[in-house]
């Protein structure tokens, strides 16, 4: 009698239960996400439409017996409302705007140069640099930062070395400053931006440099008409992959930035911990997901377009 292995049993149990391979590996990711995100944003969805109470939960529920004899829905969208009512809504919404955008943009700056090094670089030295890039994560993040108020305070390494060496009489006021919280975001975010550049740079061929060098074109401006245009989807995947989580960020901006750096991190914090007004913080990290629908859909537009595209070379 011919015994069947577990894998090809469990197999023919799928296909005869109408699942192929191909469906079963989808369903686990699929899974994953129904666990870990839908369920907690249809959550913080059903709480940002109750009203506030002195309870535990601190808020009203969505269903409600009237009488004992039939099921009430209530529905207050009265906390989204007040986010147009309040300014300082819109006012950490357009900040947290600004922060992630210029923190982009100076990433975008440091790291194409990085990750243009990196892939032009011989190819046994390519793991070491990329493990440079890595090293960081090695480390808590929270950690990272804390060292980075202890080179950016008054008394701090920074001020003094400028010190001991004559440049400046006087410690600079760095830490408590949009500066440091500059500092803090791209140093925390930078390999994200590297690595998919290098991922992307890496795979161009180089003989289409080759080839408009012997016509004749300069190498900046064949920099600029061949490798800028082939790194577009690592550029759009390396900004997206910074700036979506970069405007959610708390930690960085309450250690590194000064009081008046508004970040919508902070009011959710203040709203759930401080006010204890979980459905007007419910409201604000919903609309806070809706403002991160566009950018996520175009990062994953560029990362399909990245991954066909190196199927294709």
């Amino acid at each position: 009698m011919t015994q069947l292995s577990p894998y090809r049993w469990s197999s023919g149990l799928l296909r005869r239960a109408g699942f192929s391979g191909r469906s079963v590996v989808v369903a686990v990711p699929g899974l994953w996400l129904l666990l870990f995100f839908l369920v907690p944003f249809l959550i913080v969805l059903k709480i940002s439409f109750a009203d506030t109470q002195l309870a535990v939960p601190p808020y009203t529920p969505m269903f409600e017996w009237v009488e004992g004899q039939y099921l009430q829905l209530r529905l207050h969208a009265s906390n989204y409302a007040y986010l147009f009512q309040d300014s300082l809504y819109l006012q950490a919404f357009l900040s947290s705007l600004k922060v992630a955008a210029v923190s982009t943009v100076l990433c975008l700056l440091i790291g194409y140069p990085m990750a243009y090094g990196i892939a032009r670089a011989a190819p046994n030295w390519r793991n070491i640099l990329l493990l440079l890039v890595i090293l960081p994560f090695w480390t808590s993040f929270l950690l990272r930062v804390y060292a980075w108020i202890g080179l950016l305070r008054n008394n701090g390494v920074i001020n003094n070395a400028l010190m001991a060496l004559g440049i400046i009489d006087e410690p600079i006021v760095m830490l408590q400053t949009d500066f440091a919280m500059y500092v803090g975001i791209v140093y925390s975010y930078l390999p994200f931006m590297i690595l998919p550049l290098y991922s992307n740079l890496e795979k161009h061929d180089h003989t289409l440099l080759e080839a408009a060098a012997d016509l004749g074109s300069r190498p900046f401006k064949a920099f600029l008409q061949i490798t800028l245009p082939l790194s577009k989807p690592g550029v759009i995947a390396g900004s997206m992959l910074v700036f979506i989580p970069a405007i959610g960020e708390f930690v960085i901006p309450r250690l590194l930035g000064g009081s008046n750096s508004l970040m919508i991190g902070r009011v959710l914090w203040d709203e759930f911990f401080s006010n204890r007004d979980w459905p007007v913080a419910s409201a604000v990290a919903v609309a806070l997901l809706l403002l991160l629908v566009i950018p996520i859909i175009v990062f994953q537009r560029y990362q399909v377009q990245e991954m066909s595209g190196g199927e294709r070379r």
